[in-house]
């Protein structure tokens, strides 16, 4: 085996090496082979696993089994992607006047709202 000793439930950089219909072949930091199987892309419909990642990219994935005999690692984008969700920004809660009269009235507030915000980036 390789310099690093890969467990199931690692999160690793793997390098894409090849691309199936059913799947993409990845390099572990171990040197050893791990399958990303279409069902474990995206949560989404995959048509194509080639929309996703291309042969030669290096991209974090999740161990989520290791096969004793053969030493091939089953590995999940998607389980890596999850975690990325939460860390997305919430949009301010913004009250919601109601009527025609209250948005003539709210929109000068909202409008200098924006203009600051902008300012401070």
């Amino acid at each position: 085996m390789g310099y690093h000793q890969i467990h199931v439930g690692d999160i690793v950089d793997v390098t894409i090496t090849g691309i199936q219909p059913y799947g993409a072949f990845a390099l572990l930091p171990d040197q050893t082979s791990g399958l990303i199987h279409i069902s474990e892309i995206s949560d989404r419909f995959v048509r194509s696993v080639g929309n996703y990642v291309t042969i030669g990219e290096t991209i974090k994935v999740k161990v989520i089994d290791i096969d004793e005999k053969s030493h091939q690692a089953k590995l999940s984008l998607k389980a890596v992607a999850k975690r990325r969700k939460f860390r997305r920004h919430r949009r301010p809660i913004v009250e919601t006047p109601k009527g025609f009269r209250s948005l003539e009235e709210m929109l000068p507030r909202w409008i200098s709202r924006g203009i600051n915000k902008e300012e401070d980036v």
